[in-house]
């Protein structure tokens, strides 16, 4: 359907602010740029009900062929955070009225204050409150003076967990009828897959035939020195751990626990690891570990427990959400109980197999596709309170 007879037949058009989207193969391309992406590439095909006009600058990004999302790259290089922050509030603002949209998504915490119609805001932790030394503090203080802002005049706020809904509610007092919990979804890259194919990969990535996994940023709110610590506790001579990630802020800690446990041939560092390969790693694993002492969702348990591999987590903020219960899940400030999670699945082969089993299931109730769906689905709330209004 061309633009003219998607007009006539009546389309809402609804514009999506994904200038945050980064295609580069570095850790800054992890996280929310994975929801954005999914979202630019699952949205136009879950609803036939709107016009899709997505705004973004990274030129590697092309939609799907046939794919009816049109999109709109900023001649602003929007990579340089404060063109971006002008852009939004400038820019992004003249875009909609020019773009005659009659909704606006913002993906990533931000809008445009002087949008001309509704708009929905995504926010994906409070991450810049609760732990505010991660970022500068002219970032900082933006992030929280424009989500604040931006939620306040939001039509609709979209949560993705639970926590950081009543986070919301907590914080900033946002009513809770007025947020929407769209959880994230799951790549279907993340799959069990054969063991010979498993042990072809370990042999060309050197790995050693029994490991421990983690995955995030190397950061005190990852939290990896106290793992670090826990297998040092717990460890075996047959049984590696591995620490996937780029290096983020404060990460010395991490090594300095390494060097004073003798753990320098034990723990291994790949660093950041692309999206294609990174289903690899949790399958070659034994267990998975992930020991975030805060998370606004925690991706990274739900691809390992849809990659077939037992899961211990931490029982912090939005985690236990995420796993329910098939992961063992413990304090994060408790090196002991760490140790002792991971020494009783290490050991225990029937309860590996139980909690892979578990897993699988609960991973299957996740999709980017039932994300598109719910998210569209509140568009659909926006637009048909706004149309009852007139």
């Amino acid at each position: 359907m061309n633009l003219a007879s998607r007009e006539e037949a009546g389309l809402s058009r609804v514009g999506l602010n994904a200038h945050l989207l980064s295609l580069t193969e570095t850790y800054r391309g992890a996280g929310i740029n994975g929801y954005i992406l999914h979202l630019l590439r699952e949205l136009p095909s879950v609803t036939a009900r709107f016009r899709f006009v997505a705004f973004l600058y990274d030129r590697r990004f092309l939609p799907f062929t046939g794919s009816p999302l049109e999109v709109r790259r900023s001649c602003w290089p929007t990579t340089n955070p404060w063109l971006r922050i002008l852009w939004e509030q400038t820019g992004l603002a003249w875009a909609s009225h020019r773009e005659r949209l009659d909704l606006l998504h913002g993906l990533a915490y931000a809008t445009p204050l002087a949008a001309p119609c509704p708009t929905v805001v995504t926010v994906h932790d409070l991450s810049f409150v609760r732990y505010p030394q991660t970022l500068r503090a002219p970032n900082r203080l933006y992030l929280r003076a424009m989500t604040r802002l931006s939620v306040r005049k939001a039509a609709r706020v979209i949560a993705v967990s639970a926590y950081t809904r009543d986070e919301l509610t907590r914080t900033w007092a946002v009513p809770r009828e007025k947020i929407a919990v769209v959880p994230n979804g799951l790549d279907r890259a993340f799959h069990p897959t054969d063991a010979a194919s498993v042990a072809e990969f370990r042999r060309r990535r050197g790995l050693p035939e029994r490991f421990i996994l983690s995955v995030g940023t190397l950061e005190p709110r990852k939290n990896q020195a106290r793992l670090v610590q826990a297998y040092a506790a717990a460890r075996r001579r047959d049984v590696k751990l591995v620490l996937v990630g780029g290096k983020g802020w404060c990460y010395h800690e991490v090594f300095a626990q390494v060097e004073r446990w003798g753990l320098s041939h034990d723990v291994l560092f790949p660093g950041f690891v692309p999206m294609e390969e990174l289903p690899w790693w949790y399958r070659a694993a034994e267990i998975f570990v992930y020991p975030s002492l805060y998370e606004g969702f925690g991706l990274p348990v739900l691809e390992a427990m849809a990659s077939g591999t037992p899961v211990v987590a931490s029982a912090a903020s939005s985690l236990p959400e995420v796993a329910g219960d098939a992961a063992l899940l413990i304090d994060p400030y408790d090196v002991e109980a760490m140790t002792q999670a991971m020494v009783r699945l290490l050991d225990d082969e029937v309860l590996r197999a139980e909690l892979a089993a578990r897993g699988l299931r609960r991973a299957a109730t996740y999709s980017w596709a039932r994300t598109a769906a719910e998210t569209a689905a509140v568009y659909q709330d926006v637009l048909s309170a706004r149309e009852a209004r007139s």
